[in-house]
């Protein structure tokens, strides 16, 4: 995709797996485990190497405040100075991880991004600000966060991470622009002026038909159901997916959305065929 001049390319974090691991007396002990680089150093290859600008995430469930505080002093040293702050999935969460000093939700993890900026520990005591202070982004919901009783609700916390100093904002995937286009009018009228980057993902697969609305609780259009059930295969899917994207994408641009974010994960072929149509 690099050939499309991409503004920033967004690397996802998880939090490390538990496995238990017989020790030599015959004892099952729980350790962690990571089989993957780290997000900081995916962001730190991505944007020495190809001279892109990384945007890594930064959760909060499942990293306590003081491994958030090292992951910032390594990408502040680096030169990944652009975060994207979310409070990350609970679902798959442990006891321990659970238990954990961490911050329960993404405004908190704001928080610690802020004073970090300024000097301040997690801890209270004082470290030297970096150079380049951290921008962020943040999610945002046009179908409202599960979690979140009414959108007037969505709203209010849409806002209070602006105002906490949010630069911008990415939706979760939609895939009916009228959710998107309402969810920013409801915005500017609450008095959110950053740009809100509306968040798009082709559908590469038959069963995301049922698995992205249960996962992401994003609606998928009668239109668009019913294309999905006439395909046979993956591939039928594919090309619903690549079609249906192209038309969302032309109309957001045509209403000079700020950018949009793919989100390409196991679909950077479809993601590629609706570049290669819409720039």
């Amino acid at each position: 995709l690099k050939e499309f001049d991409p503004k920033y390319i967004n690397i996802t974090t998880h939090h490390s797996e538990n496995e238990y691991k017989e020790d030599e007396r015959g004892i099952f002990r729980k350790v962690n485990v990571r089989k993957r680089p780290g997000s900081v150093a995916i962001a730190a290859a991505i944007q020495n190497r190809y001279g892109i600008r990384a945007v890594p995430h930064i959760i909060s469930q499942g990293f306590s405040k003081e491994e958030t505080e090292y992951a910032l002093i390594d990408l502040s040293f680096l030169g990944v100075t652009d975060l994207l702050l979310l409070r990350g999935d609970t679902k798959k969460l442990d006891a321990g991880q659970k238990s954990m000093d961490s911050h329960q939700h993404a405004t908190g993890l704001q928080e610690q991004v802020n004073n970090f900026n300024k000097g301040i520990a997690y801890d209270g005591s004082t470290l030297t600000p970096p150079e380049i202070p951290f921008t962020y982004g943040m999610a945002c919901y046009p179908e409202k966060h599960e979690e979140s009783p009414n959108m007037e609700s969505e709203i209010y916390y849409t806002k209070m991470k602006v105002d906490q100093g949010a630069d911008y904002l990415v939706t979760q995937m939609f895939f009916d622009n009228s959710k998107y286009f309402d969810f920013v009018n409801r915005c500017r009228a609450a008095g959110i002026t950053v740009p809100i980057i509306p968040g798009i993902k082709p559908i590469h697969m038959k069963n995301q038909l049922t698995v992205l609305p249960k996962v992401f609780r994003s609606d998928i259009p009668a239109e668009l159901e019913k294309e999905l059930r006439r395909c046979k295969d993956d591939e039928d899917a594919k090309e619903v997916g690549v079609a249906w994207c192209i038309s969302q994408c032309k109309e957001l641009m045509q209403h000079k959305v700020p950018g949009i974010h793919f989100y390409a994960l196991m679909a950077t072929e479809s993601v590629h065929k609706v570049a290669s149509a819409i720039y």
